[in-house]
Formats: structure tokens, sequence, C-alpha cells
């Protein structure tokens, strides 16, 4: 890699990552991955966005260290419920005298469990169903797209009150219920991506070897469309943790005494005029998170999405 006179000299270490002509496939490989995390980390909101994600991750590992007090078990209801924030209780008590600030750390167990579960459960039979319709087109593409455009046709939220209300309360069939109504738009996604790869010269010359449809699909054009994918999955962990929390605001998701945030907004409702502060603390952590996802999502689709690279 040449320097101009204005160029800083680099170190010996990056100069290797950045080198334009590379040794090995290794060397290829950490130079692309070190050249789209410079790029990543130029953009602010993308790293705040990361800086959130990370946050609640650490802090839903280390839930039992940071939190000041026992999240399900309350206090003496003469003295310490409906407690205002203070030095004692940071973002106050509820109508139990429990510590809200425990609660939503531990809750963040709750919410980092659902957004990893549902994006394990929905990403790939979203790209199943995607990869195959685009590949094979004709009347199977039909058949899989009118299935899809039937999920589509709902809210999201509404439909998974449906699956909840057929499956019973609980957290676990939350999870179930979101995961179903949340795959349409990833296999939509990479229908179009699989379209548009199917007959490129490469997937002509991996069929004229005898490869079969299965493995065409699932090693080459499913790779393929996995950045696209990221980028939706990461944009949809926002709406994910929302449908969750109106779940639980509905009493259909994470039951009591269970830290669920959006069971800790159904209960401070009704003292909200008085009490704000056992519905707005629990409101401000979806808010940060659904924030840091949707950063984090914008960041994603500038360095991984081939359409928006010059």
């Amino acid at each position: 890699m040449t320097l101009s006179p204005e160029t800083p000299a680099l170190s010996p270490r990056r100069e290797w990552l950045l080198s334009e002509q590379p040794a090995s496939r290794r060397q290829a490989r950490l130079g692309q991955v070190y050249r789209t995390w410079l790029t990543f980390r130029s953009n602010p909101l993308a790293m705040v966005g990361l800086v959130i994600i990370l946050a609640l991750i650490l802090v839903a590992i280390f839930a039992p260290l940071l939190a000041p007090y026992n999240p399900i078990q309350g206090g003496d209801l003469r003295t310490e419920r409906l407690l205002p924030p203070s030095w004692a209780h940071w973002m106050g008590t509820d109508d139990q005298g429990r510590d809200i600030l425990s609660r939503v750390i531990h809750g963040s167990r709750l919410t980092l469990v659902v957004v990893i579960l549902v994006a394990v459960i929905a990403t790939p039979i979203g790209l199943a169903v995607g990869t195959t319709a685009g590949y094979f087109g004709g009347w199977v593409d039909a058949a899989l797209m009118r299935l899809t455009d039937i999920f589509l046709a709902f809210p999201r939220l509404i439909l998974a009150l449906a699956f909840v209300a057929a499956l019973g309360p609980g957290i676990e069939n939350a999870i179930i219920a979101i995961a179903i109504t949340s795959w349409p738009p990833y296999a939509r996604l990479a229908r179009a991506e699989t379209l548009t790869i199917r007959g490129q010269d490469y997937i002509n010359a991996i069929r004229l070897q005898g490869a079969r449809s299965p493995r065409i699909i699932w090693g080459h054009v499913v790779p393929l469309c996995l950045p696209s994918v990221i980028i939706r999955v990461t944009l949809d962990m926002a709406g994910i943790i929302l449908t969750a929390a109106g779940l639980g605001f509905l009493g259909l998701g994470a039951q009591p005494p269970m830290p669920e945030w959006g069971a800790m907004i159904a209960t401070g409702r009704k003292y909200i005029v008085d009490q704000w502060w056992v519905a707005t603390m629990p409101g401000l952590a979806i808010f940060a998170v659904s924030l840091g996802f949707n950063f984090l999502g914008d960041g994603l689709r500038d360095v991984l999405d081939p359409k928006a690279r010059k």
C-alpha cells in the first residue's frame, strides 16, 4: 500500500491488514474484516448503538451482581411502597415495595433471551422459505410466497396475540408466537436476493459439476443472502422488543412476578399521574434498547449492504 507524504505512517500490523496485495487467504479475510470495522467505526450513531447493545449484554450477564435488591421479593408495604427515586432506590419502588432498578436490570435478561431466541428461530425459517422459493420458482415460489403474504396481511402484534391466545400465556409461548410472526419479511428479502443470484455463472458452474439443489441453496445461495438478512434482523429487533413488551403489557407474556418490562409498565399505568416513575423507568429501558438496535442496524447496513458501497 503506497502512502502519500501527508499520510501518517501505519503500524506494521495495520499495514499488513490494509495491504492491497494479500499474500494469503487469511490475510485477505482479516483485512476485509478490519476495513469493515473501520467503516463501521466512522459512523458515530452506529457506535452509540453498539455501546448500548454491549451494555445490555453485560447488564444481563452480571444482573445478580449489579442489582442492589431482590427483583422478586418486596419490602415492607407500610414504609417502602411506591417510594420516589432516591439514593436508596435510584428508580424508586413499585406497588409491592420492590426496587425498580433491580427489576429493570433483571428484566434485561428476559429481553435478551426473547431477542436471541426469536432471531435463532425466525431467521432460518425465513432463509429456508425465501431461498427455496427464489431458487426453484414456478409453483413452489407461488405457494410459498402466498403463504408469506397471508402472514404479512396481519399486523405482527395482532397475529402474535392470536397465537398466544391459542397457545396460552407465558414467556415461552410468547417467544414462539413472535418467532412465527417474524419470519415473513426475511423470506421476502431472501427470495429477492436469490432471484438475482440463481442465474449467475458461478451458480451454473456449480450446477454443471453435479451439485444437488439443497447443497447449492445452503452452501452457496444462503451465505450470499445472509448480509442483507442480518441487517433486516438487527433493524427488526426493536419491533420484536416492542411486541414482547406489548404481550407482557396485556398479560400474555411473562407472568408475575417475573421482572418483564412490558408487565412493569402495565403495573405502573395505575399510578402514572402521582407515581410516574413506576411506568416511566421500564419504558425508558425499552426506548434505549430499541434505539440502540436501530442505530446498530443502520450502521450494519452501511458496511454490509453491497448496494450501499461505492
